[in-house]
């Protein structure tokens, strides 16, 4: 049996209630060790809730944020794109702890050092908080004795710096990790990685990109023809990392005026920075007369050949540049290096495009699980990391120009009811929806208005209503409504899951 119900008329919303928040019955301090004077100013602050606290704001922490259900819905889409990829790709999943021993971080990031947020020591171990999934990595390999893994890890990662929150850059945020340890053929594992990158951001849809590529090798290479003393590579590398953001007269200017750093070397460098291309400019490069005389960069110029090489067979060589402006400042690389920007950042709908910088980057670090096995024995490795927070940016902005609306939930069936009295009912029929693996809901309240139950279906978009009252109990039925179309039908009580499951697949 059908019917059509037509547009619901409703009153004015009843005003919320707001009930004010009660003090805890008893409160129980455990003041081990404390002065009493401190536990009772403690007590005497949780005793008096309405008491006015001067110049207290209630904000989260600098370069943090909260996420919102609608936000949260938006994220999880993303991650489950990454996630999936390097799924596909054969990774299993890793976790670390959030902190490590400070020792262990201090000594494998040197310059940025400066950035670590450290941990009160409170049980005889100096901690800090991870600066990224790398490290922690290589000693779960190191600790492990594991020779080879090909992994994946998602999780925080916290950095002391000056946050740009319109950017995407946070002092607290998320990290999707991919990497590949163990002795390969040359090149192979990472075109692989370079390969993921382009299949993530060509997936997410957020415009044409560009994948930078050098090798550090290349890089130190060309320090040393150029003439910067050897103890200032580190510092002129990090120097040179800056120019994705400033020009090169500015990052000239700091190698100068603030490293120490002779003119005419500077020049030199300068000379090389502003080159990039294909695999014509690794092949041009291998002849250039003053780098040639590296054999450390002839190495790495020889390896990005091979490179290009398996990218083409890839079929994203047209993605890749080879970039010499390129030289990621962390300390631990040693081999091909990569990072991908954006060509034109998207603007929607008259929106100014935001300036996100990279949005993924990685390398090889050859060197750094022999830092942390007390017999120096090394595992090559080489991964990427995903920019998450700079890709949620891009992605919110687009929806917000488009308008696009999200669903919180999903719930896929709310248990209603137009009478009094059915709360057992209804527990009953939700019950059997759970245990069949159904998404469903229903007010939490013994007898909830009908008109109360239609409207949150339609706020919250529930595809399918089931609707339990004394006629449809007498007779062993029940009506599934149609929340979009408002369109009814009576099956039996019996049929109830196996109806909705149906319908459900049909969608």
């Amino acid at each position: 049996m059908m019917s059509h119900l037509g547009p619901l008329r409703c009153g004015a919303w009843a005003a919320l209630l707001r009930q004010p928040l009660r003090p805890p019955r008893a409160l129980c301090i455990r003041a081990a060790g404390c002065h009493s004077q401190v536990a009772q100013a403690v007590l005497t602050s949780q005793l008096k809730p309405h008491e006015e606290k001067p110049n207290f704001i209630i904000k989260v922490p600098k370069g943090t944020r909260d996420f919102s259900p609608h936000q949260m819905v938006v994220r999880e889409k993303i991650l489950e794109k990454i996630i999936s990829c390097f799924k596909r790709h054969g990774a299993r999943g890793l976790d670390t702890p959030a902190f490590e021993l400070t020792e262990m971080l201090t000594e494998k990031y040197e310059d940025t050092f400066g950035l670590m947020y450290d941990l009160k020591d409170q049980g005889g171990e100096l901690l800090s908080l991870r600066y990224d999934l790398t490290v922690p990595f290589a000693r779960y390999l190191a600790m492990n004795k594991l020779k080879k893994m090909k992994r994946y890890q998602v999780g925080k990662v916290w950095r002391r710096e000056s946050p740009a929150l319109v950017q995407g850059r946070y002092r607290e945020f998320c990290q999707c990790d991919f990497d590949i340890a163990g002795e390969f053929d040359p090149m192979i594992p990472d075109a692989e990685c370079l390969k993921i990158m382009c299949e993530i951001l060509s997936g997410l849809q957020l415009g044409d990109f560009l994948i930078k590529v050098n090798d550090r090798r290349v890089v130190d290479g060309m320090f040393a023809v150029c003439g910067v003393p050897e103890d200032k590579f580190r510092t002129i590398c990090t120097s040179m990392d800056k120019l994705d953001k400033m020009p090169w007269e500015d990052v000239r200017h700091e190698m100068v005026a603030k490293k120490g750093l002779a003119p005419e070397v500077a020049d030199r460098i300068g000379e090389y920075v502003q080159c990039h291309g294909g695999i014509s400019l690794v092949e041009k490069l291998s002849k250039d007369p003053r780098l040639s005389q590296s054999q450390l960069a002839l190495q790495g110029l020889g390896d990005l050949k091979l490179l290009f090489e398996y990218l083409t067979l890839f079929g994203i060589a047209e993605k890749i540049s080879f970039d010499l402006s390129l030289a990621r400042g962390l300390d631990y690389y040693t081999g091909v290096i990569y990072e991908a920007v954006l060509l034109q950042s998207p603007g929607w709908a008259g929106k100014e495009a935001l300036n996100v910088g990279s949005v993924a980057a990685g390398g090889r670090y050859d060197g750094l699980v022999a830092q942390f096995d007390p017999k120096g024995h090394n595992v090559p490795c080489v991964g990427l990391s995903i920019g998450v927070e700079r890709i949620f940016c891009l992605v919110e902005q687009k929806m917000k120009a488009s308008g696009e609306k999200v669903r919180t939930i999903e719930t896929q069936v709310f248990v209603a009811t137009p009478q009094r009295n059915f709360l057992r009912e209804r527990l009953k029929i939700i019950t059997e929806l759970w245990d069949a693996g159904i998404k469903a809901e229903m007010l939490y309240k013994n007898n909830p208005k009908l008109l109360t139950q239609l409207l949150y279906c339609e706020k919250t978009d529930i595809p399918l209503m089931v609707i339990i009252g004394e006629q449809e109990q007498k007779e062993g039925v029940i009506k599934l409504r149609s929340v979009a179309s408002r369109e009814e039908v009576t099956i039996n009580r019996e049929s109830l899951v196996a109806e909705i499951q149906k319908r459900l697949s049909e969608s």
